[in-house]
């Protein structure tokens, strides 16, 4: 989409400190399924801050952290420099600069959604080796599993500037067409973040499709969300529930004819 790179300026600090982080159990899932080894290359594509190029430095990987937004790009830098393995890169799913041949696993968390399909692949079979693997994330969030989350739901969809249109849960129909004419498996894993007001604005303003200091609705979002803190707050407590979703294939599923 012509503005998913410049949609996130002015949300990088939210973004990091209160986006979900995903389960552990990614790391083991991908270690049995997909041949992940400390010794193994990544790409993390759309990196963003980190969050999850991070699992990949804590397990000794080499993670190349591909991210065109010069302020989601800082932060990451700032947060993970002390990380052996960490390599800060600008570029873009459809062009990364990295070598060709480079990689053993290229990642895309909660990002994939915004690629440009046919260029990405081209571009990631390039960067590839023979036999490596791609997975797609996404912390996909549950929405009428509660009574919060139900109102959580009805609040973006009445005042996101364009909430339907992005959700990623949209973009998710077209894996079967990204891996084509290949196989691609998936796994699910329960996930669960819970927030203060603070924390739950946060993560309100960490997404692309709210209004921004300044905007129309803002301050009326901010108090709807207030609002909606206090019907349904427990000890100071609201929680988010996610389903994180693993999709996973090897390079060959990739190719086209």
């Amino acid at each position: 989409m012509s503005n998913s790179v410049t949609r996130f300026s002015g949300r990088a600090e939210n973004y990091q400190k209160f986006r979900p982080r995903y389960p552990r159990e990614i790391i083991k899932a991908l270690t049995d399924y997909c041949d992940l080894a400390p010794e193994s290359i990544v790409a993390d594509i759309g990196s963003g801050t980190g969050i999850l190029s991070e699992l990949f430095l804590e397990n000794r990987n080499r993670v190349f952290c591909v991210e065109p937004n010069p302020e989601m790009r800082a932060v990451a830098d700032h947060r993970l420099a002390a990380y052996h393995g960490f390599v800060t890169v600008d570029g873009t799913a459809e062009q990364t600069t990295l070598r060709d041949e480079s990689v053993d696993l290229v990642t895309a968390g909660q990002a994939f959604h915004w690629f440009d399909r046919e260029p990405t692949r081209r571009e990631w079979l390039r960067i590839m080796k023979p036999g490596s693997w791609v997975a797609l994330l996404w912390n996909e969030r549950r929405l009428a599993t509660t009574g919060f989350l139900r109102a959580y739901e009805d609040l973006l969809l009445a005042l996101g500037t364009d909430y339907q249109k992005v959700r990623h849960e949209n973009a998710q129909l077209t894996i079967d067409s990204f891996f084509a004419p290949g196989q691609f498996a998936d796994a699910t894993f329960p996930n669960i973040q819970e927030l203060d007001l603070a924390g739950l604005t946060g993560r309100v303003l960490s997404t692309s499709y709210v209004p921004r200091a300044g905007d129309p609705g803002y301050e009326a979002m901010l108090a709807d969300l207030q609002r909606l803190f206090a019907d349904h707050q427990k000890a100071g407590k609201v929680a988010i529930e996610y389903d994180t979703r693993l999709y996973y294939g090897r390079r060959d599923s990739l190719q086209v004819d």
